[in-house]
C-alpha cells in the first residue's frame, strides 16, 4: 500500500525538497502541503494522511501544538506525526515526544533517514536523529530534565527475563541510533527479524519504544 504524506513547513524550498525525495519512493505519495499550523490541521482532517511531517516553527500554531492535536492522547483520530526541524533544542525533542510524535529528525539528516522515518512510523516504530540520541539519553538518566518522567526499565536495572546475547547486540545498535534496516545489515539478519528482536527487548525491559531501550543501554554502561 502507498503511504500518504502531508508536508507542513513554512518554507517552499523545504516542502519541494521533501516532495522530490518522498514521491520518488515507490510506496510513498505526498498528498498535500501546508505552510502554517492551522492549515496543517485543516488538511490533516480533510485528507486523512498516514503520516504528517511537521516543522516546529510555523506561523499560527507551531509544530509541537500541531503534534499534540493530531497525535496526542486527546486526539479523536490520531495521526502519525514526525517532527522535522532545523533546531536541535532539548525543549523541541522532549515536547515532540511528550505530545505523541513518532519521530524527530533534523533537516540536515539527509534523504535516507527521512524515508526511513516514514517507514518506521508506518511500522509502529519511532526514529530519532542519531545526533540527538546521546543528549536525550542523558536527560532520561536524570529525569528532572524531562519533567520528572522516566521510562520504566532504565537506570541500568537488570530485566526480569534476561536478554539473549543477540538481543543485547541489537539493543547496543538501537542505542547507536540505527534503524531496523541498518541493524539487519550489521548483523546479517532480515529487517523482520530485527523488528522481532526489538519487540522482545521492549517486553523484557518493560519500555515502550526504542528510546527506552537506548536509555537502558546507556545506564548499563554508565550506572549511577
Amino acid at each position: 500500500m502507498t503511504t500518504r504524506i502531508l508536508l507542513a513547513d513554512d518554507q517552499d524550498s523545504v516542502r519541494i525538497g521533501f516532495r522530490l525525495i518522498l514521491d520518488a519512493q515507490p510506496d510513498m505519495e505526498v498528498v498535500g502541503e501546508a505552510a502554517d499550523g492551522l492549515e496543517t490541521l485543516a488538511l490533516a482532517h480533510e485528507l486523512r494522511p498516514d503520516v504528517v511531517l511537521a516543522d516546529v516553527r510555523m506561523p499560527g500554531l507551531d509544530g509541537l501544538e500541531v503534534t499534540r492535536r493530531l497525535a496526542g492522547p486527546d486526539a479523536a483520530a490520531p495521526v502519525r506525526v514526525i517532527v522535522v526541524t532545523t533546531f536541535d533544542l532539548d525543549e523541541y525533542v522532549h515536547g515532540a515526544l511528550r505530545h505523541g510524535a513518532c519521530g524527530f529528525l533534523l533537516k540536515r539528516s539527509g534523504p535516507t533517514l527521512l524515508v526511513e522515518a516514514v517507514r518506521a512510523a508506518m511500522a509502529g516504530d519511532a526514529l530519532i536523529s542519531p545526533s540527538v540520541t546521546v543528549r536525550l539519553l542523558r536527560h532520561l538518566r536524570h529525569p528532572a530534565g524531562v519533567r520528572g518522567e522516566q521510562p520504566t526499565g532504565v537506570r541500568g536495572e537488570q530485566p526480569t527475563e534476561p536478554l539473549t546475547e543477540r538481543e543485547r547486540e541489537v539493543a547496543e545498535l538501537v542505542a547507536q541510533g540505527m534503524t531496523n534496516a541498518e541493524i539487519a545489515a550489521e548483523l546479517v539478519i532480515s529487517a523482520g527479524t530485527a523488528k522481532t528482536h526489538i519487540a522482545n527487548i521492549q517486553r523484557k525491559l518493560a519500555v515502550r519504544n526504542r528510546v527506552g531501550i537506548a536509555a537502558w543501554v546507556w545506564d548499563t554502561r554508565h550506572p549511577g
